[in-house]
């Protein structure tokens, strides 16, 4: 591979529960990158508010998180046993907790909380620095890496997006319906494009990919295709 002054910053937007995540594992780990989530950072920040009542019933007691920001530590760790990085919140290994469905019903309102918009991204801009990183999220490539080498803006139909969700959180033993997850995810689409603070847009230089009916294998394909047209060096 070469040094990191050849290599790039994939950023990857989209929708929630598409398989962002799950495309940006599969290409980083195919290119030798660093692969970043940006919305398990939103989701630490959300646990958070959820274990200190910092948010009920999707209202963010917004001073009360204000003033907690400096408290809240967000890192990542690389796991060897998965050879992936999980999220830390202070300290605490957080990776499987951020993926429960309380947190997932609450996450849009904290992302939108300005103050906690400008930590992140000022970390995540950090990550960045030495490229050779994929990052997905909500606004990377509008907000915290515009002038990436490559866009991508991620979308599937509600109903395979939902039945997607739905078999993830029933393969882990959770009691969930599949109408109330279809509901979370038509209003949490609703909420990222309509906040004030750096909503959900494709950027203007981001290849559209819906996978409504693709593989895991086929998206990974179609991403690499993409990044083998492009005139730089990976």
């Amino acid at each position: 591979m070469p040094d990191n002054t050849n290599k790039i910053i994939i950023a990857i937007d989209g929708h929630s529960s598409c398989g962002k995540s799950t495309v940006a594992k599969a290409i980083a780990q195919k290119l030798n990158y660093i692969f970043i989530d940006s919305g398990a950072m939103y989701r630490a920040v959300t646990l958070y508010c959820l274990r200190h009542n910092l948010i009920n019933i999707g209202i963010v007691n917004i001073p009360e998180l204000k003033a907690n920001l400096d408290k809240i530590k967000v890192t990542f760790r690389f796991n060897d046993k998965t050879n992936h990085n999980d999220i830390w919140l202070n300290g605490e290994n957080v990776e499987q907790e951020i993926r429960l469905l309380a947190v997932s019903q609450n996450v849009s309102p904290v992302a939108a909380v300005a103050e906690v918009r400008h930590l992140l991204v000022a970390l995540q801009q950090e990550m960045g620095k030495s490229k050779g990183i994929v990052m997905d999220g909500r606004d990377i490539g509008t907000v915290v890496f515009p002038t990436a080498e490559l866009k991508i803006f991620m979308t599937a139909q509600p109903d395979v997006r939902a039945q997607r969700r739905f078999d993830e959180l029933t393969a882990k033993g959770e009691r969930v319906s599949y109408d109330e997850i279809k509901a979370n995810i038509i209003e949490r689409d609703r909420y990222d494009e309509t906040r004030d603070e750096s909503p959900l847009r494709k950027a203007n230089d981001a290849i559209v990919l819906d996978n409504s009916f693709m593989t895991r294998e086929e998206q990974l394909e179609w991403v690499l295709s993409r990044i083998a047209g492009k005139e730089f060096e990976i």
